[in-house]
């Protein structure tokens, strides 16, 4: 056993989420029949994901120092600078660990492959027994994360995608600045892409323009940007349901980010910005704020 620090990344299963709201398993079975569910479904995705997590730990207390980690305690954690960082869970928990990072290795381990498409997760448990002795040699996949940097300083960092707009269903209004050009704008929001993000976010909105599209009679499937990857040095923007009026325009609405894009709030209260659908860790973003958004100044690194 070597004094390596590996850093187990877990996350609670749907039974779990689901006994803390009810209070015990009972109760919460009694809410999921009565409402017409399987329980026995959430059992065997708890039990799958325990077995994975036993053997898991099991393997890596060969290898180092380990200690758990739940993703609600990631906002607060302190990683260091050479700690080993391994993620149980869906492709999602990899993208929110890893913008707490600060360029540590991450290794994603599927816990469950009839479950999880597994696209950050090429690992399973038993692969670790193999993988941990040279995982200082393994290849990385260099992952490009986006930045909000706020004009108080205040920083956020995403792996998949950035929003920025109202907390509630009422429209954000701000004025947005690319590339030499400026618009007042009031819409359901920003969401700004990674190349990680394209299959997230950004693909439904342009499957969703596609659909109105097709609607009008235009035949056209918009296309995720060609060329655009997990290490693209640039990010995407699009702009939700835009509106035009007398004072808002809909003329800078998607495009490139290649070096930096401003917003400048004009939201008396609400306004806020978040990242990878963490919407409980955020910047609050009201008049007065503004914001630089732009390819961060440090990157994700997943062995492969």
């Amino acid at each position: 056993m070597s004094d390596r620090k590996i850093i187990l990344i877990t996350q609670k299963t749907r039974l779990e989420q689901l006994i803390a709201r009810y209070n015990t398993a009972g109760q919460a079975e009694f809410y999921i029949t009565h409402h017409g569910g399987d329980f026995s479904e959430y059992q065997h995705q708890h039990e799958t994901y325990q077995n994975a997590l036993h053997k898991t730990e099991e393997i890596l207390r060969q290898f180092g120092r380990v200690q758990i980690l739940e993703k609600e305690y990631l906002t607060n954690y302190i990683f260091g600078e050479k700690d080993l960082i391994i993620v149980l869970g869906r492709d999602g928990l990899v993208v929110n660990a890893m913008k707490y990072l600060d360029r540590q290795k991450v290794i994603g381990v599927n816990p469950d492959i009839s479950q999880y498409d597994g696209i950050l997760l090429p690992f399973v448990p038993e692969d670790l027994k193999k993988l941990l002795p040279e995982a200082e040699q393994r290849p990385l996949k260099s992952i490009t994360l986006a930045s909000a940097l706020l004009n108080d300083g205040q920083k956020l960092y995403a792996v998949n995608d950035l929003f920025i707009g109202q907390k509630t269903h009422v429209s954000a209004r701000y004025e947005i600045s690319l590339d030499g050009k400026s618009e007042m704008q009031s819409s359901s929001g920003v969401i700004i892409s990674t190349g990680l993000g394209a299959t997230g976010w950004l693909k439904g909105i342009l499957a969703g323009a596609s659909g109105i599209d097709s609607y009008y009679g235009i035949q056209k499937t918009l296309p995720i940007p060609k060329n655009f990857r997990y290490d693209s040095d640039y990010l995407y923007f699009s702009v939700r349901e835009p509106f035009p009026s007398k004072t808002t325009g809909t003329n800078i609405v998607f495009g490139k980010i290649q070096h930096q894009m401003q917003i400048f709030s004009y939201m008396p209260e609400n306004g806020v910005i978040f990242s990878d659908g963490m919407e409980a860790d955020f910047l609050e973003f009201n008049s007065g704020a503004s914001v630089t958004i732009q390819t961060a100044d440090k990157t994700g690194n997943l062995i492969i």
